[in-house]
């Protein structure tokens, strides 16, 4: 009698013990499935009041507009002053935006440095643009924006003193020049390297909103990637404004 009560006994205390380690189970299941495990650290950018509809990461952020700031569409590029195909783009695709689009107030366009680590003179240009900003404003930083990429094929000798310190396409001394020819005495400014955070703070927002090469845009948030055709933007923007 007393054995089988024993037995009872422990029959009762396997299967409790089951139901608990069960429901304990299915708890930390619910508490992890449900936990937010969206990072708050590293790459990801909040949301702010810049950002353009419909763009999580890729924000204006405070660089140079051009066009109407309240346009419908707003087109953020990513670029590089030194790379040859975001030159394409400059060359043969932007006119034709800008005529068609930003003149006529229905685009915006934010221009965003995306300076690539084997272009030496990309963040010199990127820092340049930057000081005549400070100097000129918005329309002077377009300026000088168009003035590197017409330039971009020239090589500088970068002889500093008389003696050759470097040479790169695209160096420190043409951006210089090139800034002075449009009125603005630069060369303090770029020396100083006060805008090279803004350039990385640049780069960054890239990478977050998925940016792995130049050029790259958003329009209205949706990622047009490489230098496309007219075409491509013009369907983009059509989308936006239908």
């Amino acid at each position: 009698m007393t054995e089988e009560t024993i037995t009872i006994k422990k029959e009762s205390i396997w299967k409790y013990s089951t139901f608990i380690l069960v429901a304990l189970l299915i708890i930390v299941l619910f508490v992890f499935l449900g936990k937010d495990n969206t990072p708050t650290t590293g790459n990801v950018v909040a949301p702010d009041d810049s950002v353009v509809p419909g763009v999580k990461a890729a924000t204006i952020d405070d660089d140079a507009i051009l066009g109407e700031k309240d346009a419908p569409v707003t087109i953020i590029e990513f670029s590089d002053y030194q790379c040859p195909f975001c030159r394409k783009f400059w060359t043969e695709t932007f006119p034709q935006i800008k005529k068609d689009y930003i003149d006529s107030g229905k685009v915006n366009m934010v221009f965003r440095d995306f300076p690539l680590d084997f272009h030496q003179a990309a963040l010199p240009a990127a820092q340049a643009a930057e000081c005549v900003r400070e100097k000129g404003g918005d329309s002077a930083y377009w300026k000088m924006h168009d003035k590197m990429f017409a330039e971009q094929n020239k090589l500088d000798s970068g002889r500093e003193n008389g003696a050759v310190t470097k040479t790169i396409t695209f160096g420190e001394s043409d951006i210089i020049s090139w800034a002075k020819e449009l009125g603005y005495d630069i060369g303090d400014c770029l020396k100083s390297g006060k805008y090279i955070s803004e350039v990385q703070k640049d780069q960054a927002d890239g990478a977050a909103a998925g940016v792995q090469g130049t050029p790259a845009f958003f329009v209205n948030g949706k990622l047009l990637s490489g230098a496309q055709p007219y075409s491509a933007f013009k369907q983009a923007i059509d989308a936006e404004l239908s």
